[in-house]
């Protein structure tokens, strides 16, 4: 089996891809953008797509939804989610005041943004396809510096200059396995990820979708707009609520939102690194099968 991720080696997407024993085995493809990889998967030149879709503090990675949202049809298998130390990395014997320029990915970059303004104010803040790239160009200019996993000085030669520079502990990012086609089984502690995109634009239309959701007492753990790529002012929503397709209230919901409200293009239902879902997901279920007791009692009365 071919996976795809953002390269090239070192990045944290292959730190966390690599922490998945039956992964970290197959055949691994660096790419070199989070589009390069959905592309690929999308066309078959790999059989799996490894990519960030979420970080604790710069939140969504906004190409791999749009991306997963607009440009292609894979579906979600599982997630995975890494802690995440950015280390600030150099050329042995680089001090802090021989930094001229920092080189990470944007997100890593902003994620370290109060750090560079109070100790590196004047430094050029340069994009990077990747934090391994940022250190690979590190390793090849005297000067430059890296923010990135460890691992990613360790393979271009570089030393810590400081360690765990981010701007809040506890940093966390999220990121999704996808492929071309197949829902994984229900496993009890699962997340299903859906767009919507509203059939009317008029007053409590999305008050309405949000309500199908509630009525069921199904979490919704995100909620994001964005774009639809269309028309200025027309965005698409695209929901994590907790629960799989296979369970009959979430089926149901989505049957509801679909006739009546919105567009549903289904991204996936896939077991999820987080916690409680398993539980909300028997409330909802147990909640269902009584009420279908409940409604057959009643339709049983019929003449």
């Amino acid at each position: 089996m071919s996976v795809a991720y953002l390269g090239p080696q070192g990045t944290f997407t292959e730190q966390a891809l690599i922490s998945q024993p039956d992964l970290a085995g197959q055949e691994l493809v660096p790419m070199r953008t989070f589009v390069d990889v959905l592309h690929s998967t999308r066309d078959g030149e790999v059989d799996l797509g490894f990519v960030a879709i979420e970080n604790a503090i710069e939140g969504t990675v906004n190409v791999t939804m749009d991306t997963l949202a607009f440009d292609t049809n894979l579906l979600i298998q599982r997630e995975v989610v890494l802690d995440i130390t950015m280390e600030l990395m150099a050329q042995p014997g680089t001090k802090l005041t021989d930094i001229k320029v920092v080189a990470s990915h944007p997100v890593a970059n902003a994620q370290c943004r109060d750090f560079l303004r109070r100790e590196l104010p004047d430094v050029t803040v340069q994009p990077a396809n990747s934090t391994a790239d940022g250190a690979r160009i590190a390793s090849e200019s005297s000067g430059f510096a890296a923010l990135g996993p460890k691992i990613a000085g360790e393979h271009y030669g570089l030393d810590t200059v400081v360690s765990d520079v981010a701007d809040r502990k506890g940093n966390q990012t999220r990121f999704l396995v996808v492929a071309p086609t197949g829902v994984p089984a229900p496993s009890g502690h699962d997340k299903t990820t859906v767009v919507l995109s509203q059939k009317h634009d008029h007053p409590g239309s999305l008050v309405a979708i949000l309500q199908e959701f509630a009525a069921r007492n199904i979490n919704l753990s995100r909620l994001t707009s964005r774009p639809d790529k269309k028309t200025v002012g027309d965005y698409a929503f695209i929901v994590d609520l907790d629960g799989h397709i296979g369970d009959d209230v979430v089926a149901d919901c989505l049957k509801n939102i679909r006739a009546k409200h919105a567009s549903v293009k289904f991204l996936g239902s896939y077991p999820t690194a987080g916690n409680g879902s398993d539980e909300t997901r028997f409330r909802n279920t147990e909640a269902w099968d009584e009420a279908s007791v409940w409604m057959d009692q009643l339709r049983n009365q019929m003449g």
